[in-house]
């Protein structure tokens, strides 16, 4: 008998957790998201659905739960640069029990869940697996949520804010048989991302549990994360941009350019200008940073995963580069990363738009 996995016994355990979110009063297709049960009295959304409520009634929104019932919540910390909301409600239906966040990213093949409110459907699920793993997905304010999950479980408007769900370790992992304990709570089930967005055909995006379980508690404690900011803007040091730059081998990443003085040594030097190489400006003459904190940096968005998990703002960082063919390290105080400028795309620290090939 051919193995699966058993969605219908995730589905109707999961989906009490799950909320369809509307502003302003509006039902409309694809409403305004999702959301779902993130502890006894918050749950976690997209922060572009947040914003829509912020535009338009204060952070004020009308809940639905899967029973039927309304609640009215209102939106308490929001975080722009990695698009995750929470929003304070009181009085939970009694079987909208907390979903766990998985603790790992998942792996390439897992199969999962995808379930919300797509196109005003409340309560629907679509089902996939997990496409892809580390992907750096670009915002509307310029800047680039590394460490993004991908998966063909379709993601359609008013999905964003739900949860992407995976059966925890050693449950129904086969033929639907529950053959473990689960995970550390002793749920089945366990929430692999933040759904975020659809990019194309069988192609769709969640904000991964790793950036989840650092950014979430301190919105609800605090209602804002305070991103490290190292005040550079980067390039993949690929095949071409090594040979433009003279470099021995493609590694690191190219600091195009960089907040500071050049003249000083205690600074990052970005590029200082471009050449054109088969046919392509590249910048050239730019610091490669290669490691952070003896932590090897192969792209952008390694750079931006270990800033966002593992730093924080006044921080001293060691930062490993190699500057006209010499290894250097250079002790860098990490500034804080300003607030959402929906005017200013600069793409600081998360990685250039140039074209390279």
């Amino acid at each position: 008998m051919p193995t699966h996995p058993d969605f219908e016994a995730l589905y109707r355990d999961v989906i009490p957790s799950v909320v369809s979110v509307y502003v302003g009063g509006r039902r409309r297709p694809g409403g305004a998201g999702s959301a779902f049960v993130y502890d006894d009295r918050h749950l976690v959304t997209n922060e572009h659905v947040s914003r829509l409520a912020d535009a338009e009634d204060a952070g004020r929104v009308e809940l639905r739960f899967a029973d039927g019932s309304w609640r009215v919540g209102e939106v308490v910390g929001a975080d722009a640069y990695t698009d995750l909301a929470v929003v304070a409600v009181d009085d939970l239906p009694g079987d909208a029990a907390a979903l766990p966040l998985a603790t790992e990213n998942p792996a390439p093949g897992r199969s999962v869940a995808a379930l919300g409110n797509p196109l005003g459907l409340d309560g629907s699920i679509s089902a996939g697996i997990v496409s892809g793993a580390n992907r750096s997905l670009p915002t509307s304010n310029g800047f680039a949520i590394p460490d993004v999950v991908q998966t063909d479980a379709p993601i359609n408007p008013g999905n964003s804010g739900g949860p992407l769900v995976g059966f925890a370790a050693g449950k129904f992992d086969t033929d639907g048989d529950d053959v473990g304990d689960g995970d550390a709570t002793g749920s089945a089930y366990e929430v692999v991302g933040v759904n975020r967005a659809k990019q194309g055909d069988n192609i769709g995006f969640a904000v991964s549990p790793v950036i989840a379980n650092r950014i979430l508690p301190v919105l609800v404690a605090d209602g804002h994360y305070r991103h490290s900011y190292l005040r550079a803007r980067t390039l993949d040091v690929t095949p071409t941009v090594a040979e433009a730059n003279d470099l021995d081998a493609p590694h690191g990443v190219l600091v195009v350019d960089a907040a500071g003085s050049d003249g000083d040594e205690g600074f990052l030097h970005g590029c200082r200008g471009t050449a054109d190489y088969r046919g392509t400006e590249i910048p050239v003459g730019g610091d490669v940073l290669v490691a952070i904190e003896g932590n090897p940096v192969r792209t952008h968005e390694e750079l931006m995963r270990y800033l966002i998990t593992e730093t924080r703002p006044g921080e001293p960082v060691a930062v490993g580069i190699v500057r006209e063919g010499d290894p250097l390290t250079l002790v860098v105080e990490l500034d804080e990363r300003p607030a959402v400028d929906r005017d200013d795309r600069t793409d600081r620290d998360g990685g250039s738009r140039i074209p390279v090939e």
